[in-house]
């Protein structure tokens, strides 16, 4: 299964702009849900030296839509409408972890939530993915 994830993240990272920041690494998959891990680089620091919020929601754009395109095997591609970010703490240089979990798919329209935890394991930045499912070929 790590494998067909993988293959995924590779078609992320050479195909889209913040796939290649985020170093993407497999941890988890159960149907439903999805756990990375990812880095952010020195270019996501603000002026206080932690993670940009815009950095955060981001990366979370990214995991909870990479959950939809695995789970629909490359068959569709979620056009956002709606990401609703809450930080709950700073994050730093370095690695995290990332969770998506669908709240519910539709045919049309799915909603996903998206969660980072620091390297404590605290969590840092909750995300809420609205999303229109678009027919796609990604493979």
């Amino acid at each position: 299964m790590s494998n067909e994830i993988n293959s995924y993240l590779d078609f992320h990272k050479k195909n889209g702009g913040s796939g290649k920041l985020f170093n993407f690494k497999f941890i988890s998959y159960k149907e439903g849900f999805l756990k990375l891990s990812g880095v952010f680089p020195k270019e996501s620091l603000n002026p206080n030296q932690t993670i940009q919020g815009g950095m955060m929601t981001s990366m979370l754009d990214d995991v909870t839509s990479l959950l939809i395109i695995y789970e629909s095997k490359g068959k569709v591609y979620p056009s956002s409408t709606n990401l609703h970010s809450i930080h709950h703490r700073p994050l730093f240089l370095g690695s995290v972890i990332a969770t998506a979990e669908i709240i519910k798919k539709g045919k049309n329209i799915a909603t996903v939530k998206g969660e980072l935890f620091n390297s404590e394991g605290k969590i840092a930045t909750t995300l809420i993915h609205s999303a229109i499912l678009i027919k796609a070929d990604i493979k």
